[in-house]
């Protein structure tokens, strides 16, 4: 299980919305909870397993993008370029970002088969606006990879700005594409680049692989 598929599964694992709850649960009760009903989605719905691209994307659309924080996701992988951006730069960058990390990596759906994830144990610190929720992904024969998922305290809930794979970070590895990219061709050059992997991605379509 490579360390994107164990990124993007741990996304997609925090993804099931629970937004109608009235109380706001501790993170790693979130955490628990969503993992048992996207594994749950993921292992009855064939459609998805078999990569209906489609089916996926409105998934992830309704579920996913709630509890993660794209914003702050962004502003950290662009990293000092950020300032100097324009709004209308910004919102885009947030927006292709979003659509990147969604279309390239909707593959983690259909790459499932019978992983299950364990949290380990956590206290939430008094007043804690920010936290981190450690997890195992646990595949039986293989060695289980650790996730640890960086949160903060919205006025909506916790919501999830990092993902960290084995201590590699998801916000860092882009952040070292990005600064690359912003290098050759500044902020405009990014979002052309970004821009142009969507669109390749939203023309290729998804395929199912075993799982690693």
């Amino acid at each position: 299980m490579n360390k994107f598929f164990a990124w993007m599964l741990g996304m997609l694992l925090l993804g099931v919305s629970i937004g109608a709850r009235a109380d706001i649960p501790d993170p790693d009760v979130l955490i628990r909870d969503t993992v048992r009903d996207v594994l749950a989605i993921v292992k009855q719905d064939k459609d998805i397993q078999a990569g209906d691209q489609k089916k996926i994307l409105q998934l992830v659309d309704a579920k996913v993008l709630p509890h993660f924080d794209f914003e702050r996701m962004t502003r950290l992988a662009v990293g000092k370029a950020w300032r100097t951006a324009t709004p209308e730069q910004k919102q885009t960058l947030i927006t292709e970002f979003r659509n990147l990390l969604v279309r390239t990596y909707t593959s983690a759906f259909t790459r499932y088969r019978d992983q299950t994830v364990e949290i380990k144990p956590f206290k939430m610190p008094a007043g804690a606006d920010e936290v981190t929720v450690r997890t195992l992904i646990v595949k039986p024969g293989a060695q289980p990879i650790a996730v640890d998922y960086d949160m903060e305290k919205t006025a909506t809930g916790w919501k999830a700005f990092d993902l960290s794979v084995e201590g590699a970070s998801l916000v860092t590895t882009y952040r070292g594409t990005f600064n690359e990219q912003i290098q050759q061709g500044g902020i405009a050059g990014l979002i052309k680049a970004l821009v142009e992997k969507n669109q390749l991605a939203a023309t290729t379509p998804l395929r199912k692989t075993g799982a690693n």
